[in-house]
């Protein structure tokens, strides 16, 4: 089941995301909750949250939301049964399940891109496969209905001029059908999103997108790159493009498979590629170089060093935009 939020939340987490991807060394003091930034978008997400408050609130707002959204479809003439098992956020600090510091935990799981150990665990836990509650009445429509089905549901999906070539598409709960219609009733109106932010919102994505381009994380990536040829994986200039490289080649078996998504394929006549032996092969090839990865974000103390360029960073553009923050993160508590 296809599923679209508001960028609020992706937009709040990008940062944590980011650095917490660029962990690698796992002795460092710093963490991405120590950034400069957390204490605004932590805001925006319910970061000042424990986990089981956090998962209790999210479960809360899903069974609510799941049922906002079967009336909106019932109104719209279409049968949709509450999903609230399918695939949403699960908060936890005790599970232990993404240690991609650790060398064993790399050893099994690589960047957790093929071989995901938060699926792994699910798969294990449930010890049967997911059923989308409403497969039966989907399988009973035609292909227009259907088509009709998941349009009502979520909206109809952006082209690729709408995206863009940056992928700068903006979300707008009014183009996302029932759903959005569902997280707009529960949650009004997303501060992030709102004109009142929109010069913090181009200032914040600006931040994300240079930050990179400091001298001081060019010349940490140099040397990140400099040991991994070294080691035997020439080529890439960033520490993210490592990963990013398995991302692009499981995009390309998945694609080869199913198709780009300009021409409609049936998806009972496709042999799931997850099993294929060039997925058995990317995850054995996501391994071998995030083993080497490790080992270069080791000897360069990637982590510590990354984190420290970035909250300095983060310092500054606190020092320069603390008003505009403080009345985001006020905004944002209030629409919690």
């Amino acid at each position: 089941m296809r599923s679209t939020g508001p960028l609020a939340v992706l937009a709040a987490s990008a940062l944590a995301l980011t650095l917490a991807g660029c962990s690698g060394d796992g002795g460092g003091e710093l963490t991405y909750e120590d950034s400069p930034l957390n204490k605004y978008l932590s805001a925006a997400y319910g970061g000042d949250l424990s986990p089981e408050e956090q998962q209790k609130k999210f479960d809360e707002q899903q069974r609510q939301q799941e049922e906002l959204m079967a009336e909106c479809m019932a109104e719209q003439g279409f049968e949709y049964k509450p999903n609230v098992n399918n695939g949403g956020m699960v908060f936890s600090e005790e599970d232990g399940t993404w240690e991609p510091d650790k060398k064993e935990w790399v050893e099994k799981y690589g960047y957790g891109i093929v071989n995901n150990p938060f699926m792994s665990e699910e798969t294990q836990q449930s010890g049967e496969e997911y059923v989308d509650p409403n497969q039966e009445y989907l399988d009973s429509l035609s292909e227009s209905e259907r088509n009709a089905f998941y349009e009502t549901a979520y909206g109809v999906p952006p082209t690729e001029e709408e995206m863009g070539e940056d992928g700068g598409y903006e979300y707008n709960w009014e183009d996302a059908g029932c759903q959005g219609w569902a997280q707009h009733e529960l949650q009004g109106d997303d501060p992030w999103q709102s004109d009142e932010f929109a010069d913090l919102r181009d200032k914040m994505y600006a931040l994300w997108e240079t930050s990179q381009s400091s001298p001081e994380f060019k010349k940490l990536n140099a040397d990140w790159s400099k040991c991994m040829a070294e080691a035997g994986e020439p080529g890439f200039d960033l520490q993210t493009d490592a990963q990013q490289s398995i991302s692009d080649a499981q995009n390309e078996i998945y694609e080869s498979a199913y198709g780009d998504g300009t021409t409609e394929v049936d998806p009972e006549t496709v042999v799931d590629p997850s099993d294929s032996p060039e997925m058995k092969e990317l995850g054995e090839k996501e391994i071998a170089l995030a083993l080497v990865d490790l080992g270069c974000r080791q000897k360069t103390n990637y982590t510590e060093e990354s984190l420290k360029i970035q909250f300095a960073i983060e310092e500054e553009f606190v020092r320069d935009n603390k008003a505009e923050l403080e009345a985001f993160k006020a905004a944002a508590e209030q629409n919690n």
